[in-house]
């Protein structure tokens, strides 16, 4: 039989692309959970940021709680540990001060330059083709947030800037972990003192009602804590502009989450927004995969 690499690239491409696929709806679900918690004001930025790191390193945690029993617990990496915390902090506060669409265009924005830049200074090819396709998609997500594009808030907009830097460099280093689940459970666990540091220095804005708590323990369990580990095994066949390029279709995905879950309304504008991001990205995606099969 033969067993050769060329035989098994289809099923692990298909395991790739349900793995991303996963994991852009893990996060749209943070974007949802997090303008439903602080939006309607149900708990305090800190305390979320908290309790989401919390329940994500508790689940974690738990799961490979037999695995370490009898293997032990690989070392953590505190760097990546770092990059979790800043975003996760980052990204709850500058949504204090930033529209929903303002706040999801800088974030991806600024993930979309830390990640290219990276790939380019690696050497990556990128076709003109591919060049096209995410100029289209960066088009229809700036098309889908523009009727709320005022001048932000300097200071909103900087913390979200490094929340997407943050975001950008973690999915770097993410392409190169050897046990995805295990690595994003060290990563949230070595987070946790961090965010109840800022919990701590935030203490007199403290917030939380039952319904803000359980959004962000959903948040963090589900969405972030098995979200990010899921993300972290499809890093490892997606190249750096296609990860890059991939996470384009999050706040579309989330806006008609929007629509289901907070009962907005679906307008032509969100729906040729959504045709151009999500078009883009799949030109980004098939070009890439023609080039793999002609090598």
């Amino acid at each position: 039989m033969d067993t050769s690499p060329r035989q098994n690239q289809p099923s692990t491409a298909l395991s790739t692309w349900l793995l991303t696929a996963a994991a852009m709806a893990a996060f749209a679900a943070n974007s949802i959970l997090c303008r439903m918690a602080l939006g309607r004001e149900l708990i305090d930025a800190a305390t979320f940021t908290s309790v989401r790191v919390t329940a994500g390193a508790l689940t974690l945690g738990l799961i490979l709680l037999p695995r370490w029993r009898h293997g032990g617990r690989a070392a953590g990496n505190w760097r990546a540990s770092a990059m979790l915390f800043a975003y996760m902090a980052c990204f709850s506060f500058a949504y204090l001060s930033l529209s929903a669409g303002t706040g999801a265009l800088v974030l991806f924005g600024a993930v979309q330059l830390t990640m290219f830049i990276s790939a380019l200074r690696a050497g990556e090819y990128f076709a003109k083709l591919s060049w096209a396709g995410l100029a289209l998609a960066i088009a229809g997500l700036i098309y889908l947030v523009s009727p709320g594009i005022t001048a932000p808030d300097a200071g909103g907009a900087l913390l979200m800037t490094v929340a997407g830097v943050a975001w950008g460099l973690y999915s770097l280093h993410g392409r190169g972990s050897g046990d995805p689940l295990e690595s994003t459970a060290n990563n949230f666990i070595y987070s946790v003192p961090l965010v109840l540091l800022v919990s701590l220095l935030f203490l007199s804005d403290f917030k939380a009602s039952r319904a803000g708590l359980l959004l962000a323990i959903a948040s963090g369990a589900a969405a972030s804590g098995l979200g990010y580990a899921i993300w972290y095994a499809a890093l490892k066949g997606l190249s750096g502009t296609r990860a890059a390029t991939v996470q384009l279709s999050v706040p579309v995905v989330a806006a008609f989450g929007g629509v289901i879950l907070l009962s907005e309304s679906i307008t032509p504008r969100l729906l040729i927004a959504s045709a151009a991001t999500l078009g883009g990205v799949a030109l980004v995606l098939l070009q890439r995969a023609r080039r793999d099969r002609e090598n």
